[in-house]
């Protein structure tokens, strides 16, 4: 089946209630697994609102999905080859890793410039040695990966700094391969700091007793030297040197400024988030709802759209579209799934589905039907295992349903699961630190907001539309927002303008200006 993106749509044939599905092996294993990790090897029980039940129907029916059966007598279920789970009375399982490649990027695509501290940097090479001394033949103290955090105590000259890293350890590195993390109203006082700082642009620099070729040379600096010169001229500049003062030339100057990471830090858009109730108008409205915000201009995204931008953002400066919204859908069940997929392609537009895998089987969404609706462009992503609120949870179930839920719907759609969309918008610090924990890059919450700064992505705030609300109520919370930040828009215009026509811009040693 194609599974790229394209004008092509597709369909999932009926579903046949007397027959299950066939799925990878591994998919309900992980099923399986779940009655076991909740609880086996378990001290003291949770209190009884915290506790999974599952049925002997339950079982079956992890066990039917499988399309494997029991062992006789040995209590063991056949598996995928080298993997195999004995029983639920205390035997380790061998369990599928869950992919956390991409947990450290989002992290750090999470951390904005209000939460990187004074003297905080970050790699932006693929590697960056940690040396004992300023000097590339030195002994390598440590090695750090791009998007770690250093603090840098200070800077020995313009090629390097003196470093303090997470754990503690200090060493030195080359400042060509970090940036410190600032918002665009911190660059311009940030690059104040550095305002009559240069460096040596040459191998060496002879210091001279007055301003003249000919006068006395009563030392010289190294190249890469930083210094602040007390006065200058088109030629000669008055150093101090050596408790004292001297003259170097000035052609063998260049400003010197550190790299900045200069990234948008707020984000304004508007998520409007379609619950499904058995029996409401909900579905109808959305309908309606779309027809007006196209009509209007407004450009319609997924939470696939806006992890994009927010990826590229660490490269280059890319920004969310004037009129945009997100269109994000919950509460989509075996009896709904159909009627939402037609109405939207209908419209003409993709929408995030947020998808209970404790729905998806035998007498749920077909499998089939969940890799349909990712071939036709829908983003589909995780509504977790059961719906459960995750702060009415343990921690060890609540890791449960956030990792079940993103293996199974990546596995079957081999696309990434990056958002949870957590129920009732139930949401706290210890929901936020798991669901990061275990790779999620966004959480949708419940706030009625359409502002948000990066250290929220993992509570974003959405409008809840219900069947009620008119295509003008909808609209009404789209262009409210645009025109709120029609002012902030301008203000960035401007800033950008004066910083891209700052004099000497060609000179400025290593400024990255990616505003990211």
């Amino acid at each position: 089946m194609v599974r790229s993106r394209s004008s092509r749509r597709y369909t999932s044939a009926p579903r046949r209630h007397s027959r299950g599905i066939v799925t990878r092996p591994f998919v309900a294993f992980l099923l399986i697994a779940s009655f076991g990790i909740l609880f086996a090897g378990c001290g003291s029980p949770p209190p009884e609102e915290d506790v999974f039940t599952f049925t002997e129907e339950d079982v079956a029916r992890f066990r039917e999905l499988s399309g494997s059966s029991t062992a006789s007598g040995s209590g063991e279920t056949a598996m995928e080859p080298g993997i195999k789970l004995t029983g639920t009375g205390g035997a380790s399982s061998s369990l599928p890793k869950l992919d956390l490649t991409l947990a450290k990027t989002y992290s750090a695509v999470r951390s904005g410039p209000a939460a990187t501290g004074e003297d905080l940097y970050r790699v932006t090479n693929a590697y960056l040695n940690v040396r004992s001394e300023a000097k590339v033949t030195a002994t390598e103290v440590a090695r750090l990966s791009q998007g770690d955090t250093l603090t840098v105590v200070d800077f020995i000259d313009a090629a390097w700094a003196k470093a303090k890293l997470s754990d503690g350890k200090e060493g030195f590195v080359s400042t060509r391969y970090i940036a410190k993390l600032v918002s665009e109203e911190q660059l311009q006082a940030e690059r104040k700091k550095y305002e009559g700082v240069y460096f040596v642009d040459f191998g060496f620099l002879n210091v001279r007793k007055s301003p003249d070729a000919g006068s006395e040379k009563i030392g010289e600096l190294p190249g890469q030297s930083l210094i602040r010169p007390i006065s200058m001229d088109k030629v000669w500049a008055r150093v101090p040197f050596a408790q004292g003062e001297g003259y170097v030339a000035v052609q063998y100057l260049s400003p010197f400024m550190p790299q900045f990471l200069v990234r948008q830090e707020f984000y304004k858009l508007p998520i409007l988030h379609y619950k499904l109730a058995s029996g409401d108008d909900t579905l109808a409205a959305l309908r309606s709802h779309i027809a007006a915000l196209k009509q209007q201009g407004v450009t319609l995204w997924t939470l696939r759209d806006l992890r994009e931008l927010v990826l590229t953002q660490e490269d280059r400066d890319v920004r969310v579209p004037p009129k945009a919204a997100v269109i994000a859908v919950s509460d989509v069940t075996a009896e709904n799934v159909q009627e939402v997929s037609q109405a939207l392609q209908a419209a003409g537009v993709s929408a995030t589905l947020f998808l209970r895998t404790s729905d998806i089987g035998i007498g749920g969404i077909t499998e089939k039907t969940v890799l349909t609706l990712a071939a036709n462009g829908f983003d589909v992503q995780s509504g977790g295992h059961t719906g459960d609120d995750l702060r009415s949870l343990t921690n060890a179930q609540m890791q449960l349903e956030l990792q079940q839920s993103r293996v199974l719907l990546e596995e079957m759609t081999g696309k990434p699961v990056f958002a949870i969309g957590y129920a009732i918008g139930g949401v706290n610090e210890r929901v936020m630190q798991l669901a990061g924990e275990v790779g999620y890059l966004f959480g949708l919450g419940a706030a009625p907001d359409a502002t948000f700064g990066r250290n929220q992505f993992l509570r974003l705030p959405g409008f809840i539309v219900s069947g009620s609300m008119t295509p003008e109520d909808v609209v009404g919370i789209v262009r409210s927002e645009e025109q709120a930040s029609l002012g902030r828009s301008a203000l960035y215009v401007g800033r950008r303008r004066t910083i891209d026509t700052a004099p000497n811009m060609n000179r400025v040693q290593g400024i990255y200006l990616a505003f990211v």
